[in-house]
């Protein structure tokens, strides 16, 4: 087994903007005296199984669909170059699966373990959150190719990322947690909107109908520049409303760098060139949260 093949497949730089909703949602709660470090490690460690489930089922998905040829312009993926079998790959899938429900049992017992009925509720979506992350790309009917991986991400990435975990820290929800929860969300739409408006040419090939396939180039960055608008606005109004400190105001300091990743997605219309903007999306986007939770704590 090639180690450095299965790492480059769980792609892991998509783990930052995984785990900032793990962090919003943490830092919500630690802020209201409400943090438990059992849960946010086996959150974290949740995520962390189920974002590499995701990346890898979408590498196979991709690859039995069509959308990975050898005219992607986008990061070559195992499954398409033969570097991993399908077989092998579904074996690794299916090992994830197993640890993403080991841990995320774990999660929910630890969180849960006085509340049966909370219990089962979170059992629900784990295994929601399960089928989501494989039936974005892989299975008969994927809902990628559909153009509905936007509202996936913007429900899993951003309110039940966020709800969920601030949800099991303090067995409580408040209707102003959905401001900072739709700016995770927003901006996770956001790092997969830059990977499909790379990716226009070749999903349309593969009748992968993504948002910007549907809207053309053009719009699409405008929805990108909508995406970043709306996701900052969220967290001002959240600030606003919520405001006790100037430290509040902490992750203003993050608006360049989003500036400079929409002004990239406008400028940049060759594949090679958008790529590593992918990347500062996500990391501007942990870097957010954090400016945005350390604001809240002090």
């Amino acid at each position: 087994m090639n180690i450095k093949v299965w790492l480059s497949a769980f792609r892991l730089r998509t783990l930052p903007l995984a785990l900032s909703s793990i962090f919003m949602g943490s830092f919500l709660a630690a802020a209201h005296g409400r943090f438990e470090l059992s849960i946010f490690i086996l959150a974290v460690l949740t995520t962390i199984f189920l974002q590499i489930l995701s990346n890898l089922a979408n590498d196979y998905g991709d690859s039995v669909h069509g959308a990975d040829h050898s005219e992607r312009l986008g990061p070559k993926r195992a499954v398409q170059t033969g570097k991993i079998s399908p077989q092998a790959m579904k074996k690794a899938i299916y090992i994830f699966i197993g640890l993403a429900l080991l841990s995320g049992l774990s999660l929910i017992w630890t969180a849960f373990k006085d509340n049966l009925s909370l219990f089962f509720i979170f059992l629900g979506l784990g295994i929601a959150a399960i089928i989501a992350a494989i039936t974005y790309t892989a299975g008969k009917k994927p809902y990628g190719y559909a153009g509905l991986g936007d509202i996936s991400v913007l429900i899993f990435f951003g309110w039940v990322g966020v709800i969920g975990t601030y949800f099991l820290y303090t067995h409580h929800f408040g209707v102003w947690i959905l401001l900072p929860a739709t700016s995770c969300g927003l901006f996770a739409v956001g790092v997969l909107n830059i990977n499909n408006i790379r990716d226009i040419t070749s999903d349309k090939k593969a009748g992968k109908l993504s948002i910007p396939v549907r809207l053309g180039r053009e719009k699409a960055v405008y929805y990108h520049w909508a995406l970043l608008s709306v996701g900052f606005s969220c967290a001002i109004i959240f600030t606003a409303l919520n405001y006790y400190s100037n430290y509040q105001w902490l992750f203003l300091i993050t608006a360049p760098l989003f500036l400079i990743n929409a002004r990239a997605v406008k400028l940049y219309e060759e594949p090679a060139r958008l790529d590593p903007y992918l990347k500062q999306m996500a990391l501007s986007t942990l870097q957010f949260v954090i400016m945005f939770g350390v604001g809240l704590l002090l």
